[in-house]
């Protein structure tokens, strides 16, 4: 389960992202919990969400090819340090006597334009901390560590809030950076596992979306994630809206039942570490169970109930997005995975700015239990057109296997070679 950890540079990205995530996830909360507050408005957050995840919709194709044309560790310590000015900015505010609404949608903003470069390259990076036969086992723990900063970040935040206020919160995860700076200054650089940088040419980004569509695990898998990642994986709008007004919870119940949707994230993460193949099919089944989750969690009568059933909710979500991720990170070839995973990152987050105001609008108009559900649904469906492709991958394909992953091997299934074509 823990193979990846065996790797110096990975044991530092660990850790540093470790104790920054941590941070991250109680900027997040609290800056959702504040607006929130300010305004108790549905559509405010799914603003907010504009506002954090737009620059990611808009530019995480392009910042995809910068990471395949880049040195991503020294790219990383770049967004790292603009991401640490940000939640400084925040907290400045924060501080502030009636600070302007509009401004800390301005910082957010400018936050996501941080995130639409800093993710393509991160998750990318994982790949070249690591020998080969262990990046599946490294994406999981990666996700395991993610869940468990979603656990810890809103958790640490509730408690924050309620006896330091929203300013020290912010400065907290503004100083948690130093962590994931200090990791990523003392790698040894001539350890890393470096792809193939590509070289400059016209039209690369639109090369990256045909390859996407040439490669049956990547295109049915990212069908999927469209539909997931507009109408059901928007837990940072749902959650407050359907905690706070669906069932009438304080700042610390909706802390709590984000800490158990994590917590169920973490258990996921691992359960997919430990597993020896992904499969479409795999990913399916945890679509399913992401709705069905869902459903679940719209009719539940107070917050206990529902940071139980949120347990399930995140198990199914995270396992659902560490196979996805999984399967992509395999199954691309090292010279695309940037443009590959900026296009992942686009469709989980960068439909946000899209998905967030609608299903916020959805919960001023409808109740706060109907995001949740129409959430459940779209997973459902998302599932139901990943089994069908998937049988008819297998039938067309009888000799292709579904991509697999083998965490305790050092042979995986070689990725398709990918020629970039020549400039004329």
């Amino acid at each position: 389960m823990f193979a990846s950890l065996a790797s110096r540079n990975f044991r530092l990205f660990f850790v540093g992202q470790t104790i920054s995530q941590v941070g991250n996830w109680m900027t997040m909360v609290a800056l959702t919990l504040l607006i929130l507050r300010r305004t108790d408005s549905g559509m405010a957050i799914g603003l907010l969400s504009a506002c954090q995840f737009g620059p990611v919709l808009l530019f995480s194709a392009w910042a995809g090819l910068i990471a395949d044309r880049s040195n991503k560790r020294n790219l990383l310590m770049l967004t790292q340090a603009l991401a640490m000015c940000q939640s400084a900015a925040l907290g400045v505010l924060a501080f502030m006597d009636h600070a302007p609404i509009g401004a800390f949608y301005v910082v957010a903003f400018i936050g996501g334009l941080s995130l639409a470069v800093d993710n393509p390259v991160r998750r990318p990076f994982v790949n070249e901390l690591v020998p080969i036969g262990d990046v599946a086992n490294a994406v999981s723990l990666y996700s395991a560590m993610n869940s468990l900063a979603r656990i810890a970040g809103p958790t640490i935040a509730g408690v924050l809030i309620v006896t330091v206020g929203f300013g020290w919160t912010f400065t907290i995860d503004a100083v948690s950076y130093v962590a994931v700076l200090g990791s990523l200054a003392l790698m040894r650089p001539d350890e890393l596992r470096r792809a193939p940088r590509t070289p400059r040419g016209a039209g690369q980004v639109r090369e990256g979306l045909r390859y996407i569509t040439g490669v049956p695990e990547l295109w049915i898998t990212f069908a999927m994630l469209l539909i997931i990642g507009l109408i059901s994986y928007n837990f940072s709008v749902t959650f407050p809206l359907f905690v706070v007004k669906a069932l009438h919870g304080s700042d610390r119940a909706y802390t709590l039942v984000y800490a158990a949707f994590s917590a169920g994230g973490l258990v996921g993460a691992l359960v997919t570490a430990r597993r020896s193949v992904v499969t479409i099919t795999n990913v399916a089944r945890a679509a399913a169970g992401l709705g069905a989750s869902m459903l679940v969690l719209a009719f539940v009568p107070n917050p206990v109930v529902a940071a139980a059933v949120a347990v399930a909710v995140g198990a199914m979500g995270i396992g659902y997005m560490t196979g996805t991720t999984a399967i992509a990170q395999l199954r691309a070839d090292n010279r695309m995975l940037g443009r590959v995973l900026a296009v992942q990152m686009v469709l989980l987050i960068g439909t946000t700015p899209i998905g967030g105001p609608i299903l916020g609008a959805v919960a001023d108009a409808l109740g706060a239990r109907a995001p949740v559900l129409i959430g459940g649904v779209g997973a459902l469906a998302a599932a139901a057109f990943g089994t069908l492709a998937a049988r008819r991958f297998d039938q067309t394909s009888p000799t292709r296997p579904e991509t697999t992953t083998t965490p305790g091997t050092r042979d995986p299934p070689e990725p398709p070679v990918w020629v970039e074509p020549q400039a004329t």
